[in-house]
């Protein structure tokens, strides 16, 4: 039984550029990732699939294997997320579980890797996943071509946000699940998937400036 920590990276940021080895809080963002995973006794296996030279040279020196390079057609912007799982299972035959930490979670704490170990173990869970509580569907809208809001969710909308009912969206921190769930649902997640509640100040997942900025100040807060 092989527990393997797999960290996806590509090169190819287009909306903070070189994204995964810029430096967040004076380090680069992978580290952050890398070393919180080398910390976890439990996982056998670092490793960090990127398609991308630099960030596989400055990985190894901070102790992830990079046991192979990701074909440039699976680093796209338009390729799923689950593809990089699949590729990392057919060249890691040995990987019995993934626990998938993306870089842009650098707010994940040790307890969160742990807690969410602690579940497959009591309830034998094939999957689980990190979330965070989020506005309730009732106050949100899409809008149409018009520029017209449509209701997102169909029940009535609550006038106080309070009394609605709680809803959770998931925050990009953890993904864990067997290869063979993985393999037979073709996806990291399905109706049976446990989840895993992470408060918001832990649950950043950079993708903007903004969040770049709002993760950093939390981080060095902190530190303090």
């Amino acid at each position: 039984m092989t527990l393997t920590a797999l960290i996806p990276a590509r090169g190819g940021s287009k909306g903070i550029p070189k994204k995964n080895i810029r430096s967040f809080d004076g380090k680069p963002l992978i580290q952050w990732t890398i070393e919180l995973a080398l910390s976890v006794s439990e996982i056998n296996r670092v490793v960090v699939s990127t398609d991308d030279d630099e960030i596989a040279s400055l990985s190894h020196s901070l102790g992830a294997e990079i046991p192979f390079l990701r074909p440039p057609n699976l680093a796209l912007d338009t390729t799923p997320g689950i593809a990089s799982v699949f590729h990392a299972l057919e060249q890691l035959p040995e990987t019995s579980q993934i626990l998938l930490l993306q870089p842009t979670s650098p707010l994940r704490s040790l307890e969160d890797i742990e807690s969410t170990l602690k579940i497959y173990r009591s309830q034998k869970a094939s999957s689980i996943v990190s979330l965070t509580e989020t506005k309730s569907l009732t106050w949100m809208y899409s809008i149409n071509h018009s520029n017209q809001i449509v209701p997102v969710s169909k029940e009535p909308r609550c006038e106080a946000r309070q009394i609605g009912s709680t809803t959770y969206i998931l925050n990009g921190a953890i993904f864990f699940a067997t290869r063979d769930f993985i393999l037979e649902e073709q996806s990291l997640i399905n109706q049976e998937t446990i989840g895993y509640i992470m408060p918001p100040e832990r649950s950043i997942d950079i993708d903007t400036l903004y969040d770049w900025k709002v993760a950093e100040y939390i981080r060095r807060t902190q530190n303090d």
